[in-house]
């Protein structure tokens, strides 16, 4: 197969910002484009999306840091602001029979009919957060913080009952898998919020440990002291680890993008009020047009291996370019750039990429969609008018280009006046 000829690498910014632009300028370039990280990393991203598909389910990529060249010859060093992405035990770093064994100790409790008995209790979470917001809003000129308010308690406290997180722990957790996630963190900092996070995390497991309870965490637990030998400590760490921060952060950026998008063209809003379109296609179209995630970290080729047109050397870092393949033109047409909520029903529709694809494919993926369509149909039925508090281009961006939202969402829940 012909590649393509070495082009110079794009360096990404560790601060972030709207990563469209920069998507669709990269992607004038290939399905795979060079990348500099931060460090002066040389890596790669994959942001076509028949070239990501096709990465993600390569038998020759692989996810265990091992293959990492430069962190196996320890250039690597251990404030670097995407090492835990590399570093961290558990599903996310681990590939066949390892990754199997680990993904299925936690997959009963992801599995759509164990999802849908939790929509009880997301409802009842969603009502009383959405009391709180308008307390808020009424405290603040009718403007309140949805992100703060809404999107961010929702889907943490639903991890946290989950895992047995008692309310005590949460805020601080959120603060550190912030942290940890952000690629512009120093690297004190970075060391710091992935020592303390883990302590937090060793904390409540030795609680659980002591005083077991009908909580993940606890069944974690017992699979590591079944036969003294099912899950080391850094095992049962990391999957914690990876739950409280997917957990939320994914689900809080998917709430956060969608309403933005509603309030900014309120025209997709008429289409589900009317029936013409769902709050489930409302969701889907929110993961394709403004994917909560837009580069994770990482996956490595065990061999040289030719994608999209691009060699891609054995041991390179690779980004999955979630956001980039989501508006990828060649997969979703020429109207990719717009948000359109009829597209998920259309029988030529492209399945989105936003939530992984093969053996990796996101455990989470029914939870988020449950919290979502929960969270957006009781948020505009209860707050038909609601609308940005300030305009679209004063939002700030996440930090960082591994999450892909705003910093925060101000809401007006009533015209003014009313």
């Amino acid at each position: 197969m012909e590649t393509s000829p070495a082009r110079t690498p794009h360096r990404l910014d560790p601060a972030g910002g709207c990563p469209h632009a920069v998507n669709a300028r990269l992607r004038s370039r290939g399905a795979v484009t060079p990348v500099e990280l931060p460090g002066g990393i040389e890596g790669m991203a994959v942001l076509g999306h028949e070239a990501l598909k096709e990465f993600l389910q390569h038998p020759d990529v692989a996810k265990n840091a091992r293959h990492f060249t430069d962190l196996r010859e320890g250039r690597i060093a251990e404030g670097w602001p995407l090492r835990t992405f590399a570093t961290v035990q558990g599903m996310t770093t681990a590939d066949g029979d390892d990754h199997r064994r680990l993904r299925s100790l936690v997959g009963s409790a992801f599995t759509p009919r164990r999802v849908e008995e939790l929509r009880p209790r997301v409802e009842e979470l969603t009502t009383r957060l959405l009391d709180g917001l308008e307390r808020a809003a009424i405290a603040d000129d009718g403007v309140a913080d949805l992100r703060r308010h809404f999107a961010l308690p929702l889907p943490m406290a639903v991890i946290s009952e989950l895992l047995g997180v008692d309310v005590e722990f949460r805020d601080r957790l959120h603060h550190l898998s912030s942290q940890v996630v952000a690629t512009d963190t120093e690297p004190a900092e970075a060391i710091a919020a992935n020592r303390e996070l883990a302590g937090v995390l060793g904390e409540i497991a030795a609680a659980k440990a002591a005083d077991p309870a009908d909580d993940l965490t606890s069944a974690l637990i017992a699979a590591r002291d079944e036969g003294g030998d099912r899950l080391s400590h850094q095992e049962l760490i990391g999957p914690l680890v990876l739950m409280i921060i997917a957990g939320h952060e994914t689900t809080l950026n998917l709430i956060t993008n969608a309403v933005r998008a509603l309030c900014a063209d309120p025209g997709q809003l008429d289409l589900v009020r009317t029936g013409e379109a769902s709050w489930a296609d409302v969701v889907e179209e929110t993961l394709r047009w403004d994917a909560p995630v837009s580069y994770f970290p990482f996956r490595y080729p065990v061999r040289d291996l030719a994608v999209g047109g691009t060699l891609i050397p054995a041991g390179t870092p690779v980004l999955a370019g979630y956001s980039a393949a989501g508006r990828d033109p060649a997969a979703h047409g020429p109207d990719a750039d717009l948000y359109d909520v009829t597209r998920p029903a259309r029988a030529d529709a492209v399945r989105h990429l936003a939530l992984g694809h093969g053996a990796h494919y996101c455990l989470g993926a029914p939870l988020a969609r449950l919290e979502a369509t929960v969270a957006l149909e009781q948020l505009f039925t209860r707050f038909p008018t609601l609308e940005l508090g300030v305009r679209a281009a004063d939002l700030a961006p996440h930090a960082g280009f591994v999450g892909n939202s705003v910093r925060s969402l101000p809401v007006r829940l009533a015209p003014r006046g009313s």
